[in-house]
């Protein structure tokens, strides 16, 4: 027999979540690898496959046991083990007892302190077989399933009732149950094409096996790609382009074994509906894709991805287009109702849903929403009369029935029923943008009225359930705080808006007073925020130091804050950081152990030492040089890197901390005064690690 062979798992079950396949399959491939080597067993490339009825992963070259395994037990020193004459004492005696065999096969170990007697024990590897059933077991019991099930009379549980089992090493099968089902070397086709099982010979056959005979193409990405490329094809018979959607082509994936793309029409007469509308009539509702022309617009087709090569393709297209029509009848319905009443009507009925018990309804919220998008329309110079009608409007489109329909469509459809009721352009791209950013990457709104109602929604949001009380916790997060917050600092910090996210806060907390139970909310959410500002700018290559470091001198605006940052990004480069890294490091560090909060002005009739003279000139001609530099960074970095020589001299020629009273509050004000100006860009006592990262 070969020392290692292929190894097959593959897991039968009904139809799996189309959403959760593709995380479903690298899980199982990431913690299958990872047990193996655990094991100490040997292998080769993994490689997943994933259907809708299947989860299965081939590994190459595994060992067919694990190595052998010596180990060391270390007994008595020497000198205790044996007496004068040379016979083995009682813990000698007791120590090869414990190891199951007598003294005289017992060795030396000698070590720079001594000698002691010592066991080593081999143990043979364990058969890689052996080892399978309990190792994929506690995988399978370890994927990421939010909700398992129960099926038929066992107390087994997972994401689909199981239904086969195949478990090979090389050509045998070895021996495993798992979810009541023993496992084979047989696995099973397409539902319709081949239901009959299908005998596999080996593990390296499995892919070709099962397409050949079985009418499934196995390998996700495979399957992935030749959807698109037929998707992309059918679409070009046509002269038009298929609809790009990438989430939608990995479900499509995951809801197939056999696809076959064809192109499908719908009556040309619902293309008067809004084209994201129909769009996401087809994507949502049928995993359909949609088709545009060249220059972008919808076209009355769709293409279908069916799971089966049926032998009457009309049949199957008429099918399709039959469940097409009544979803597109419904959302016309939907459109024509909302048009019988214009959006500002709806703003009574926000009365009557609760966005949250303690913080009132959406009426509620819409009133605190407008006045603080007021605040912010003022302070970027934007329209405030426009800010505040279209945070008056920015909720009603959620009682609209197509909205209903739609959720996805938040926003958008609020957009186009502006525009019915005759609204200015400016306001219906305020409320199109409302939402903005949806997710992470997402577009930014680009009005200032889109910006205002946006900062203040999140804002208003953030700070009422913080304030009552429930804030995120590990992966608990229902109101999206952290989507809301990243939105937030997204919006400040790439628009470089003139405005301090921490005085919304607080704008935020006001307008909600008598309905928050927590205590020092505006603190919470600000510290909240920071937080997932570090992650922001980790995300994009920035150091979390460089941060922290800018962070703690509080810049009033992000657009400052982001300034900062890349001044000192710049400045890390250069030799001049490090001295100045060590300079505030040190001076922070006197001044911290010299635990003195205020300090007299600087008396230059006690200074003793010309480093003191030397310093005291240098602090002046430094804070000089820096005032008609405010704003320029990297400039004031550089003006800053100068006081590295005559600090040095100072600690190297004087006693800070000298037993004179006088002398030594008089040098620690000095060190305050270079201290302060070090402040003026940021914590710069953190460069030390900043330029070990960098």
């Amino acid at each position: 027999m070969t020392e290692q062979a292929d190894l097959l798992f593959e897991l039968g079950t009904e139809e799996l979540p189309p959403m959760a396949l593709s995380r479903l399959s690298a899980a199982l491939v990431e913690q299958l690898a990872a047990e193996l080597t655990a094991a100490g067993i040997a292998h080769g490339e993994l490689a997943p496959y994933a259907t809708p009825r299947r989860l299965a992963v081939l590994v190459r070259d595994v060992a067919h046991y694990q190595p052998e395994h010596r180990q060391l037990r270390r007994g008595p020193t020497w000198s205790a083990a044996y007496d004068t004459a040379g016979s083995p004492t009682r813990a000698a005696l007791g120590f090869a007892r414990s190891c199951g065999i007598t003294v005289d096969q017992l060795g030396m170990l000698e070590t720079p302190k001594g000698r002691w007697l010592q066991y080593e024990q081999v143990q043979p590897g364990q058969a890689t077989a052996d080892l399978l059933p309990q190792m994929i077991n506690q995988i399978l019991h370890r994927l990421p399933i939010p909700k398992r099930m129960r099926w038929g009379m066992g107390e087994d549980s997972f994401v689909r009732p199981v239904h086969w089992l195949v478990l090979l090493h090389g050509q045998s099968v070895v021996d495993c149950t798992l979810f009541g089902v023993r496992a084979g070397r047989e696995t099973r086709g397409h539902r319709f094409h081949h239901p009959q099982p299908i005998r596999l010979p080996d593990p390296a056959s499995y892919a070709s096996v099962l397409e050949t005979q079985g009418w499934v193409v196995a390998d996700l990405a495979v399957r992935r790609e030749r959807i698109q490329t037929q998707v992309t094809a059918a679409a070009a018979e046509l002269g038009l382009v298929a609809g790009s959607d990438e989430e939608l082509l990995d479900e499509i994936t995951a809801l197939n074994e056999w696809p076959i793309a064809m192109i499908g029409r719908f009556p040309a007469n619902y293309l008067a509906l809004p084209t994201e509308v129909l769009v996401t009539s087809m994507q949502q509702h049928q995993k359909f894709v949609p088709v545009f022309d060249a220059q972008g617009d919808l076209q009355p087709y769709f293409i279908a991805v069916a799971n089966i090569a049926s032998r009457d393709p009309a049949q199957v297209r008429a099918g399709y287009e039959r469940v097409m029509r009544p979803r597109l009848a419904d959302a016309q319905f939907f459109w024509q109702q909302d048009g019988t009443q214009r959006l500002a009507d709806h703003q009574a009925t926000l009365q009557q849903v609760v966005f949250q018990e303690q913080l009132g309804t959406l009426a509620d919220k819409t009133m605190r929403v407008t006045q603080l998008a007021r605040q912010i329309a003022t302070a970027i110079d934007g329209d405030v009369a426009l800010a505040e009608r279209a945070a008056h409007l920015s909720r009603c489109d959620l009682m609209l029935q197509m909205v209903q329909e739609f959720p996805s469509l938040q926003g958008v459809i609020g957009r186009y029923q502006a525009q019915r009721d005759g609204e200015s352009a400016d306001l219906t791209q305020a409320l199109a943008e409302f939402y903005l950013p949806r997710f992470a990457g997402d577009t930014l709104p680009q009005s200032q009225a889109g910006i205002a109602i946006a900062l203040a929604d999140r804002l208003d949001t953030l700070v009422g359930i913080f304030g009552i009380g429930q804030a995120p916790t590990g992966d608990k997060d229902p109101f999206a705080l952290r989507r809301a917050a990243l939105g937030v600092l997204r919006i400040l910090r790439e628009r470089q808006l003139p405005v301090s996210y921490t005085e919304l806060i607080r704008s935020a907390e006001t307008q909600l007073a008598g309905r928050l139970t927590e205590p020092d909310v505006a603190d919470q959410v600000a510290a909240f925020m920071l937080q997932r500002l570090i992650g922001l700018y980790q995300e994009i290559g920035v150091s979390k130091p460089i941060v922290q470091a800018v962070a703690a001198v509080r810049p009033a605006t992000l657009a400052d804050f982001e300034q900062r940052v890349q001044a000192i990004r710049r400045f890390a480069q250069t030799p001049e950081a490090v001295a100045l890294a060590a300079v505030h490091k040190r001076i922070t560090q006197v001044l911290k152990k010299a635990g003195i909060t205020t300090l007299p002005p600087i008396q230059v009739q006690h200074f003793a030492a010309p480093a003191e003279h030397q310093l005291s000139a240098q602090l002046q001609h430094t804070a000089q040089t820096l005032r008609p530099l405010t704003g320029d960074y990297h400039a004031m970095l550089s003006v800053l890197a100068q006081l590295h020589p005559p600090v040095d001299t100072f600690f190297a020629e004087v006693m800070v901390m000298t037993e004179e009273p006088v002398l030594r509050q008089n040098r620690l004000a000095l060190l305050h005064q270079a201290a302060q100006l070090l402040l003026q860009v940021a914590d710069l006592s953190v460069l030390s690690a900043l330029v070990r990262e960098t």
